[in-house]
């Protein structure tokens, strides 16, 4: 209680502090209405000729990326941003649940013997947001693939299927695959599992991702090549899931970008340094693609950066200090790194993930934050609240408003977020809605709309998150 009568108390006194100052600082906020129902581009449906594979040793490499809506079919626009909603509320549940448990997995669920590890992932908890087209085997398989910073293990359906869930490709062959090669039970591979075990059958390594909802992949663990346009990455250790359940899209798997070993940037770190960056449009006002580089030119030269912190009881995430908020030029009283600190138990922090939609804060933060905005957006007119949003206005019939600007203020870096990074569209009707939210957990997380327009740049070698703004190019 001591906590938020003193959040109260700082609120006062911006408000305060607001009404009698003249400076407060705006921007403009173009109306642009909830993204439409979408194909898949060209770029991202596009495979790879013969010709075009030529560049076995390229240390760079750069893929474009689609929105999971264009894998929906016939849904309208409100449609797809409600299921957005709710595959946004099941992710930040595991996030979270994962986060509060010091990073342990859940003990791997015997069905007769044919496995016995256990890994996790965030593929069925909210989906991740972003996929693109990768090959995989010789030749080459397209098909779309989630990418996802908040898991570690790359995975994908496999044939012969006991139980596979519906997808847009044909389902993966290892028997049709010339670089189809099996890990032993025992190799230091396979140890890198939770629960590192065997198949019934033979000396091969067996795995399995599961989710508190149930969702479960489950498999053969192997090394397999994987190609992304015209460059093959020999040697990718993925699960090779035969019994697939759960809350997923009709992409075919997950390419786990986390920060633990079994990584896709981790396994790759030799060729690529360790290095990757993304940059994610707004679907409502640019007709450019999203995109994810690896290698030194995903390092931007615009880029300011927040050190990358650790978290001892999880390694999969990235974890960057944040020590304040500013509205309308003016730090926010009471949001101070303070609220953000890990404690000894792995809990609270602050993660950069892109398959969160809506930034949460622990709610202290959140409350200050709504506060001040609401006070210095006090000329627009009000609307009902909307699912998780408590603070949207009616802005029917207006093409541009004012609104406060906001700067994230991480540890070395200052991120002025652009309007639409913050006041989107929720429905056809008008209303729009402040971007944030508030959470009872310690965990807060950086989503992807407030990230949009900005090159976010994952620098494990150099121990360091990047943002570049006005990148997406």
């Amino acid at each position: 209680m001591e906590g938020k009568a003193t959040v109260l108390l700082f609120s006062f006194v911006f408000f305060l502090s607001l009404s009698l100052s003249s400076s407060l600082e705006y921007q403009t906020l173009v109306l642009n209405p909830l993204p439409k129902p979408s194909t898949l581009t060209g770029s991202v449906q596009e495979e790879a000729t013969e010709s075009e594979e030529s560049n076995p040793e390229s240390t760079t490499l750069t893929v474009q990326l689609g929105h999971v809506d264009a894998l929906v079919v016939n849904a309208t626009a409100e449609d797809l941003f409600s299921l957005r909603l709710k595959r946004d509320a099941f992710r930040v549940q595991y996030l979270t649940s994962l986060a509060a448990a010091g990073g342990s997995r859940q003990a791997s669920r015997a069905r007769g013997s044919d496995f016995s590890s256990s890994v996790v992932s965030g593929l069925a908890q909210g989906s991740g947001e972003y996929f693109t087209r990768i090959g995989v085997g010789t030749p080459p398989n397209y098909m779309y693939m989630v990418l996802d910073t908040g898991s570690d293990v790359v995975w994908t359906q496999c044939r012969p299927c006991r139980k596979c869930y519906a997808q847009t490709d044909p389902i993966f062959d290892p028997a049709r695959s010339r670089s189809f090669v099996s890990i032993p039970c025992r190799s230091p591979v396979c140890l890198r599992l939770d629960q590192p075990g065997c198949l019934a059958k033979g000396n091969r390594c067996a795995y399995e991702v599961s989710y508190g909802d149930g969702s479960l992949t489950m498999g053969e663990f192997a090394t397999e090549t994987m190609t992304f346009r015209g460059t093959r990455i020999p040697n990718v250790a993925l699960g090779c899931g035969h019994d697939n359940e759960g809350l997923f899209i009709g992409a075919a798997g997950l390419l786990g970008l986390g920060r633990g070993k079994l990584s896709f940037p981790s396994q790759t770190g030799r060729r690529f340094g360790r290095k990757f960056s993304y940059c994610l449009v707004d679907r409502s006002a640019s007709s450019k693609p999203s995109s994810v580089v690896f290698g030194e030119s995903a390092v931007s030269r615009m880029a300011v950066f927040t050190p990358l912190l650790s978290n001892p009881k999880l390694d999969t995430f990235y974890y960057v200090s944040l020590v304040g908020i500013s509205v309308g030029g003016t730090r926010v009283p009471g949001i101070t790194g303070e609220l953000f600190k890990i404690d000894g138990s792995g809990n609270g922090g602050v993660i950069v993930d892109s398959g969160t939609s809506v930034t949460r804060l622990t709610s202290p933060a959140y409350i200050a934050l709504r506060n001040a905005f609401r006070a210095g957006a006090s000329g627009l007119k009000t609307a009902e609240a909307f699912s998780l949003f408590d603070t949207c206005y009616d802005l029917s019939g207006k093409t541009e408003v004012r609104v406060p600007t906001v700067v994230m203020h991480f540890d070395g870096a200052d991120v002025s977020l652009l309007a639409n990074n913050y006041m989107i569209a929720v429905d056809t009707s008008g209303r729009f809605c402040f971007a944030f939210a508030g959470t009872s957990s310690g965990l807060s997380i950086f989503g992807n709309i407030q990230q949009q327009g900005f090159r976010v740049v994952f620098d494990m070698a150099g121990r360091r998150v990047g943002f570049a703004p006005k990148a997406c190019v």
